[in-house]
């Protein structure tokens, strides 16, 4: 759908290496010599349905080798960002797991500087705001998981004047719950790092109530398994806890049946904030512009509604000038 973008628009869950523009990802094959995925070479379409989290974490892996240097990190930043600019997007909180980088030699002070090279460039040519949410992953092996989410601390603590806001928490939520990520959420708070662990996903509320109660969570990436949980729903709301919900993702990955039956409405009117995003794009084949006509469209949201989850996006960020986004975008772009 096109037209003049209405408001300016903020996305506050979107992970940058799972997010590489089809276009892009073609560049970085021939460039690396890399054979994509069939299902990522012919583009996902928003009907594909995913096994189980296993099965996308195995399509997602197809993306790993397209950035080896510091020169495809910068491109694939620029053009993310090109991407949400031409949506209207002013400000955007994006995901970035330093393990994989890390592993493929790009250090995390590379890495950085890589990220923030295509950032000022989004800035310069679109006044789109970038900042970073530096996530753990949450499923290695105990005796991994030690120097990797000390890795993850060290660079988002020592990042925070280029452009780190949060300490995150991604992967598989079964068998790794969150209260044992806790000494490290405690020393970034510390650090004056917010907290925005993924929780409520394919995990119950059990999940939840341990990212707000242990890691003291300001907002929950995911967090629709709320629902199942009245006491929860009613803290969450209380608490002013914002929920950054994927419809689209959690419709190809399994989390709910279907868009119908999806619970972000009643989540909404039971009065938990609701911000909307678009988790990874290419692998759900979707866009943020995608996701805010489904409020109006199978979510079934009256237009104050979606007013207010879109103005979310600004409200619940973590920028330090949020008034100075709000105003006009530079240019139009899809709707």
């Amino acid at each position: 759908m096109t037209g003049a973008v209405q408001a300016p628009r903020a996305e506050l869950h979107v992970h940058l290496f799972a997010s590489i523009p089809p276009a892009v990802m073609r560049e970085l094959a021939r460039r690396h010599g890399v054979e994509l995925p069939a299902a990522l070479a012919d583009g996902i379409r928003p009907d594909f349905r995913y096994r189980d989290f296993a099965h996308f974490q195995e399509v997602l892996s197809g993306l790993r080798p397209l950035t080896q240097d510091a020169d495809d990190v910068e491109l694939v930043t620029y053009e993310f960002a090109a991407g949400l600019a031409r949506q209207g997007v002013r400000y955007v909180e994006t995901m970035v797991t330093a393990m994989g980088a890390a592993r493929r030699g790009l250090t995390p002070a590379m890495l950085l500087e890589a990220m923030n090279r295509g950032r000022s460039r989004a800035l310069a040519h679109f006044g789109l705001e970038m900042r970073w949410i530096v996530d753990i992953q949450r499923s290695l092996p105990e005796a991994e998981r030690a120097y990797w989410a000390d890795l993850s601390l060290e660079l988002a603590t020592g990042a925070m004047d280029a452009g780190v806001v949060a300490l995150g928490l991604s992967g598989p939520e079964a068998g790794s719950p969150p209260e044992a990520f806790a000494p490290w959420f405690e020393r970034a708070r510390a650090a004056g790092l917010h907290s925005v662990p993924h929780a409520g996903e394919h995990g119950g509320p059990a999940s939840i109530w341990g990212a707000v109660r242990a890691l003291h969570a300001e907002r929950i990436a995911h967090g629709v398994r709320a629902v199942e949980d009245p006491a929860l729903v009613a803290h969450l709301a209380e608490r002013r806890i914002a929920l950054d919900v994927c419809p689209t993702s959690n419709v190809c990955l399994g989390v709910v049946p279907s868009l119908a039956e999806h619970p972000l409405r009643r989540l909404h009117e039971s009065g938990v904030p609701i911000t909307v995003n678009s988790d990874c794009p290419p692998m759900f084949g979707s866009t943020l512009s995608d996701e805010v006509a489904l409020l109006s469209g199978p979510l079934g949201l009256d237009a104050p509604a979606v007013d207010e989850i879109v103005a979310n996006g600004l409200r619940y960020g973590f920028a330090s000038t949020p008034s100075a986004l709000a105003g006009e975008g530079r240019g139009g772009g899809e709707a």
